[in-house]
Parts: structure tokens; sequence; C-alpha cells
């Protein structure tokens, strides 16, 4: 068997189509079958399952998908530090992100970091969930990702960094505004601002809440914590958000026309990095981890 073979049976397990890994490589949908035919023939094992609206690995095909993805992405991770040796550029890191993490948690981070490796190539991919950022971690689009913290998830190892105190953001002249705190009893005829239906966040909040017997009404619902907070601020409803760095203060008042108004009873939100495997991570994307942390603790 050859790297091309494992690369082609990756690529049809992903799409679940001979066609249309044939299109995307510009060959014959034969030309890509001989490749799966090689691995079969090399295992003595039927790898592909052939079905009426294309294919799914077997069990054996699954095990030599998942060696074969690791294995691969470790030998392409190689040869692109091979390749800035060799050009004599310094690396790459590459960096799943949520709507607002750059904004909130890394924007100090980035500044120290790229000030001592201007040469560095500091790669971001905005994947609008903490999900969706596991997911880019565990199939290789990204050496480290921001996420809040949820479950275990198979092949990627999440590191709690800082937690997040709930607060309910509401305009300045709302009737809650003038509240030092919040109990949960409070929120139970709030408009609520709700978080996209899968957020990891929204999960947390809303199990803590219905533990309690508390299902809110929406009133509105928005992709990011941001746009959450500015549609409290124009009254639209109120949000209950994490503080997020830059949103704090002691009293719990915001700015401008919103107030952050503290949830005690709310466990906080944790918050921190993720990676397939923190000891395979090249040394500048665990600098750049680190810096990201020291800054974010310096606020």
């Amino acid at each position: 068997m050859t790297l091309d073979d494992l690369r082609v049976f990756v690529a049809v397990c992903e799409a679940g189509n001979l066609s249309a890994v044939a299109r995307d490589l510009s060959c014959s949908q034969s030309a890509v079958s001989q490749h799966v035919r090689r691995l079969e023939r090399e295992t003595g094992l039927v790898l592909l399952e052939r079905r009426p609206r294309g294919v799914v690995p077997t069990g054996a095909g699954r095990v030599l998908r998942r060696a074969a993805a690791d294995g691969l992405s470790g030998l392409d991770a190689a040869l692109r530090l091979l390749d800035d040796l060799r050009r004599g550029v310094g690396g790459t890191v590459r960096v799943a992100t949520g709507a607002t993490t750059v904004r909130h948690f890394m924007a100090g981070g980035v500044a120290a970091f790229r000030a001592r490796h201007p040469e560095v190539a500091l790669q971001f991919e905005t994947a609008g969930s903490s999900r969706r950022c596991l997911e880019a971690v565990r199939s290789h689009a990204a050496d480290l990702a921001w996420v809040t913290i949820g479950p275990p998830l198979d092949g990627v190892e999440q590191r709690a960094s800082c937690e997040l105190p709930w607060v309910l953001a509401v305009r300045s002249d709302d009737p809650l505004a003038c509240r030092a705190s919040l109990a949960l009893g409070d929120l139970a005829e709030i408009r609520h601002i709700e978080l996209p239906e899968h957020a990891t966040s929204r999960v947390h909040l809303e199990m803590r809440l219905e533990g309690h017997g508390l299902r809110l009404a929406s009133t509105a619902s928005v992709a990011d914590w941001d746009t959450a907070l500015l549609l409290a601020e124009l009254g639209l409803g109120h949000a209950i958000l994490p503080a997020l760095p830059g949103w704090r203060d002691g009293s719990g008042a915001g700015s401008g026309d919103v107030r952050l108004i503290p949830i005690p009873d709310l466990p906080p939100l944790a918050a921190g990095w993720a990676a397939r495997d923190w000891d395979a991570l090249s040394p500048l994307a665990v600098e750049f981890a680190e810096t990201v942390l020291e800054r974010l603790n310096r606020r």
C-alpha cells in the first residue's frame, strides 16, 4: 500500500462517495476504486460497504481510517515544518475560534506573540461554536481551539483555564437594573435572549436552570455573546451571559445603556484550550497558548 492509497481511502470515508473524491482529485472513479482495492488486497478485508447512495467504511475500514488519518496528519504537520525550514520562515500556528474569542480572550496574547515572533504565520479559523472548534482540532484542521469546556470528546484534550461568572445583561432603565445581584427565582419572568440551540454555554445554562425548575420564555435568539449583549442594550430583552474579560466590574454595573447584574447562584462557566495531544504540539503552538493565558490573567 502507498501513502496515496491511504489518502484516497480517508477522503472516500469522509466524503462517502467515490465519484466526489474523483472530482476533487481530477481523476476517474475507477482510479479511486483501484486505491481502495489495493488496500483491501493488502489487508485481506473488505474496507468499504457499497450502498445505493455511496459508501461507508466497514468495521475494519473504520479501524484503518482512524489510524491512517492520525498518521497522515502527523506526516503532513512534519512536511509543513520541513517546508518552513526550507523556506527559512518561522512556522504556522492554526487556531480555531468562536465568533467572539479573539476579541475577548486573545487580543493581548496575539499582540505579544506577534511582537516576539513576527515571522510566524497565525491562522485563525472561525468555527462559530465550541463544538465546531473541537471538531476542527479533532480533524486536524487546527492545532488549538479556545472553547467553552464541555463533556469529554474522544480524541481531544480540554484544559480549563478560566472561570466566567454568569450575569444578566439589562438595559439601564430596566426595573432590574438597580439590583446588586439576582437570585434564580428573579429570572422567571425575564424576556430571554437565547444563544444558539447547540452552543455549549446554552447547554450549561439550561441544565442549571432546569435543575431549579426554570424554563425561560424567549423573545429573540442570537449567534454569539456580543450580539446578545447588544440586543439587551437596545432593550429587546434580557441576556444571561458569562462575564467576559473586559465586561467585568466589581459592582456589577455595565457601561453606557447596559448593566451586568451578577447571578451568584449559577456556577461559573469554564473556558480554556483544547488540542488533540498537548505533548505533540509544536513549541510555537505551546508558546502561543501560554502567552494568551499569561496576558488573559493580567486583565
